[in-house]
Formats: C-alpha cells, sequence, structure tokens
C-alpha cells in the first residue's frame, strides 16, 4: 500500500503528422512546367506574344494611317515623328510594319490550319485502313512531294496574277495555296502513330464495343496523335511565313498598297535603296527572322516538353 507509483513520462502519444497530399497534375500542367524550364523557348514565347500585341494594337494608336499617301515627306530617314521613317509616298513605315504583322503571321496560322485539318484525315485514314487504301494515299503523297515547293507556289500565283484576281481576295488564295501543298509531311508523321497505335488494347476494347470506324479514328486514334500535330503545326507556321514573305518579295503574293513583311522587304531590289535608306528593307526583314525562330525555338521547346525522350 506503501509503495511508490511510478508515472512513466516516456509515453506520450504518437501524433502522427498529417499525410500530405499528393496533387494530381493535368497533362497540360505537366507540359507547362517542362515548357517554363526551357529558356529558349520561353524566350521565343515572349517575342511571338510581343510581336502579335504589336501587330493588334500599334495600327489603331498609331497617328498616321496605314494606306494615306503624303508625298511632302516621302523617304524621311528616322525621327521622333516617324521612328522608323516614311517610304517613298510618305507613309509611316513603323504603322505599316505592324499592320503587317498582322498579314504575315495570319497567312501563317491560317496555312498550317489547312494543313493539320487535310494531313491529320489523310493520316488517320492511311494508318487505320492500311492494305490498299494505305498504298493509294501515301502514293498520292509522294508524288505531292516530288514536286519543288516554292517551284509550285511560284507557279500557282503566277496564274492568278494572270487571272488579275483583286488584291484583297489575293492574301486568302495565297493562304490556301501553301495550305494546300504543304500538308504531306504531317500526314506521313499521323499515318506512322496510326500504325502502332491501332494494335494497342484500348483499341482492341473499341472493337469489342463494336464502335464504328469514324468514331474510332477520330475520338480515340487521332487524339492520341495531338501532341506531334501541335508540334508541327508550331513549327510549320514559321514555315508558312517565310513561303509567303518569299512570294510576296518576288511581286507573287501580297500586292501594293496592302503591306506584309515580304512585300515591304523588296525595296531592298533597288541598289539605291540597299545602299542608303536601310530603314525601308532593315525591319521587315528583321521582323521575319525575329518571328519564324522564335517560333522555331517555341516548338522546340514543346516537342521537348511534349515528350521527353526526344530530347536531344
Amino acid at each position: 500500500m506503501g509503495g511508490k507509483v511510478e508515472i512513466n513520462t516516456k509515453n506520450k502519444l504518437n501524433i502522427e503528422p498529417e499525410q500530405k497530399k499528393e496533387v494530381v497534375l493535368s497533362p497540360g500542367r505537366i507540359v507547362w512546367n517542362r515548357l517554363k524550364r526551357n529558356k529558349l523557348a520561353m524566350t521565343g514565347l515572349v517575342i511571338i506574344v510581343i510581336l502579335v500585341v504589336a501587330a493588334a494594337v500599334y495600327p489603331i494608336v498609331s497617328p498616321y494611317d496605314v494606306y494615306k499617301i503624303d508625298l511632302t515627306k516621302t523617304e524621311l530617314p528616322p525621327s521622333w515623328a516617324h521612328p522608323l521613317g516614311t517610304d517613298d509616298v510618305g507613309r509611316d513605315v513603323l504603322t505599316r510594319l505592324m499592320y503587317a504583322g498582322r498579314i504575315s503571321l495570319l497567312v501563317g496560322v491560317v496555312a498550317v490550319s489547312i494543313e493539320v485539318i487535310i494531313g491529320s484525315i489523310v493520316g488517320v485514314v492511311s494508318g487505320y485502313f492500311g492494305g490498299i487504301v494505305d498504298s493509294i494515299m501515301m502514293r498520292i503523297v509522294d508524288v505531292i512531294m516530288c514536286f519543288p515547293f516554292l517551284c509550285i507556289l511560284i507557279m500557282l500565283s503566277a496564274v492568278m496574277s494572270d487571272l488579275h484576281v483583286n488584291p484583297n481576295y489575293r492574301i486568302f488564295i495565297v493562304m490556301f495555296i501553301i495550305g494546300i501543298i504543304g500538308w504531306t509531311g504531317l500526314s506521313r508523321i499521323v499515318r506512322g502513330q496510326m500504325l502502332s497505335l491501332r494494335e494497342q488494347e484500348f483499341m482492341q476494347a473499341a472493337e469489342a464495343l463494336g464502335l464504328s470506324d469514324r468514331r474510332k479514328m477520330f475520338r480515340h486514334l487521332l487524339p492520341n496523335a495531338l501532341a506531334s500535330i501541335i508540334v508541327y503545326a508550331t513549327l510549320g507556321i514559321g514555315g508558312a511565313i517565310l513561303s509567303e514573305s518569299a512570294l510576296s518579295f518576288l511581286g507573287l503574293g501580297v500586292t501594293p498598297p496592302i503591306p506584309s513583311w515580304g512585300q515591304m522587304a523588296q525595296k531592298c531590289r533597288d541598289m539605291y535603296v540597299l545602299q542608303f535608306e536601310p530603314w525601308l528593307w532593315v525591319p521587315p526583314g528583321l521582323c521575319i527572322f525575329l518571328a519564324v525562330m522564335s517560333i522555331n525555338l517555341l516548338g522546340d521547346g514543346l516537342r521537348d516538353a511534349i515528350d521527353p525522350k526526344l530530347k536531344r
């Protein structure tokens, strides 16, 4: 009865720390996190955003009209009033340069959209059915790829010039021509992925459920090739801008008074302008370089972010 009662102070309640909740990121968030770590890709994205915003906003806030001619201010050098000088008919070069960005960037986006639609449909149909369908479609692709791309563009644009197409509609025809010729590369990429995807287990399940061919192709197979399509489209915009610039430089694309970067750069064909008036041809050439380079950097970054195994 008189014994001592020992209190065990060592036995304390073991309160387990609350387990951290595991955050599940969406595939898009994972790609964005990888892309943010790529400094070159982010630099390209920033340049693209700057060009797009400048092309959208500057012609609206500029005090000068894109098409208004002022023969009292022809070929003025850069100044506070005209940061990039004026052209041979007195129009502000900076205002026209930013407005030309709308045309050139729009050509790239629309032309690549046409390429993606045609190339994706041909690739998924060819890869899904295989056999004689695949052989016929791929032979058509081979025939189209045998012709020099730029030569076909020049020929079609020359025919369009002979038909005296309205300049306001000519830009849309240029978009269509670039898109209708440049889809072959994407069709091969999509076809190659379809050949491997159609043998996967999820396609066997779709077959067992009795889904239609159209549903299997465009609801199950094509979304699995979306990553490659996005990368191709991003890189293709730069190529479309270069194609339009080449045509406009040769006088077969966008025609005056509608400005585009290629059409403005053709001023350098005049030896006097080339030597003494660089403000007329250097800025559009620089814009073409920055746009294509930044799009290519972003496309490379997207490729590495979507599939890290492809990283060089």
